[in-house]
């Protein structure tokens, strides 16, 4: 059956997938925003210490997440892999090198005449869920906004901004989109914290700061939105393949797909949903409708910059040089064998949430923490 999907079927399925695995890696992101409040909530060592232990269980999902996205959209659209990657490759070194702090914090925190000390694995920690996410906020802002790069005849990109991507980040609508998704993960982050960890005190202080915290996201999730709202966007004919600039083209994306409007005005409610359970009741479980209205929402942004005749990664330089799902995706061989071997995910996500399960199937404490040799 798959064999006899036509191309362009193909390729608006690998950008489903593709964004399913990006808008699960923005709901692990959780960890990041766990990280975030270790000096701040965090009175002593041994909450400290808790806070780490609790996210240190989860931390290798939110990496592994990044690297299969990394890896999807490799093999699914190599030439956005190609631009993106070989042309902008000073934002996404920044973004893995929080990363591989983030990586070498957990391990050696605690370790015995560690020269470095605790609180700078600690401050690493903070640099990956704040420096990192911002970035990565600001590099999928770039699908809106466009990036500074054109293709020659031999798809070869020229870069024409010597930051090498990191001008995105001066951007603000960039900025906005990337500080709404650290606080987002800093929402993200209590209310997984609260469900997984058994102190009355801290997670009193964590329920506090879930709603504070959402609070600090909505002037830069208001802005993101009377943008989308207002701003011009990139479009593709669909006879011709000219792209071109046109005023209010995202609005028109959102009225044009009312099921993605629907999916993004759900999953933001969602998401205020769990925080304000978190907040103002004594259920633990505010992460699940949080986590599913995170997933929702990154599914409508990315479908606004995919379909609809629109160019994912569109060039600010030279328009004829952006990318839509059509002209930077792999062959139509390509994609059906993918397409067979990604039968596998959904038993591959059954056993990563029976893992989940097993390993908060009891909040952990300070027991936990001090009894285990090889805590974190």
């Amino acid at each position: 059956m798959i064999g006899n999907l036509e191309w362009s079927t193909l390729q608006q399925l690998w950008w489903l997938i593709t964004s399913l695995v990006g808008s699960l890696f923005i709901f692990l992101t959780f960890v990041q925003g766990g990280q975030t409040l270790i000096l701040t909530l965090a009175k002593n060592e041994s909450e400290k210490s808790l806070i780490v232990n609790s996210l240190g269980r989860k931390w290798e999902l939110t990496f592994t997440a990044l690297v299969l996205f990394g890896g999807a959209l490799y093999a699914a659209f190599p030439l956005f892999y190609a631009t993106s990657f070989g042309g902008a490759y000073w934002v996404w070194i920044a973004i893995l090198l929080t990363f591989v702090l983030q990586a070498i914090s957990y391990e050696f925190r605690r370790k015995p005449n560690n020269f470095l000390g605790q609180r700078t694995y600690e401050v690493f920690l903070l640099i990956n869920g704040t420096v990192g996410i911002l970035l990565i906020g600001a590099a999928i802002g770039t699908f809106f906004t466009g990036s500074n790069f054109r293709l020659n005849d031999y798809s070869l990109v020229q870069w024409t901004h010597p930051l090498r991507g990191l001008e995105a980040a001066f951007e603000p609508f960039n900025v906005s989109f990337g500080l709404f998704l650290v606080f987002l993960a800093r929402v993200l982050g209590t209310l997984y914290l609260t469900s997984n960890i058994e102190d009355a005190d801290l997670v009193a202080r964590l329920r506090k700061s879930s709603f504070t915290n959402l609070l600090l996201s909505l002037p830069f999730l208001l802005f993101v939105l009377y943008r989308l709202i207002t701003m011009n966007g990139f479009t593709v004919d669909p006879a011709s393949k000219v792209i071109s600039l046109v005023a209010g083209k995202y609005l028109d994306n959102m009225l044009s797909m009312p099921s993605v409007l629907a999916m993004l005005l759900s999953g933001l409610s969602l998401v205020v949903l769990g925080a304000m359970l978190n907040r103002f009741t004594t259920s633990r479980r505010g992460i699940w409708p949080a986590g599913l209205g995170t997933v929702l929402t990154c599914l409508s942004v990315f479908f606004l910059t995919g379909y609809h005749n629109t160019p994912f990664y569109p060039s600010k330089t030279d328009l004829g040089s952006s990318l839509t799902i059509y002209n930077a995706s792999s062959s139509h061989y390509t994609l059906t064998m993918m397409s067979y071997v990604a039968i596998l995910v959904p038993f591959v996500l059954a056993y990563i949430a029976w893992v989940w399960r097993q390993m908060d199937s009891r909040r952990l404490g300070f027991e936990e923490v001090t009894g285990d040799s090889k805590s974190y």
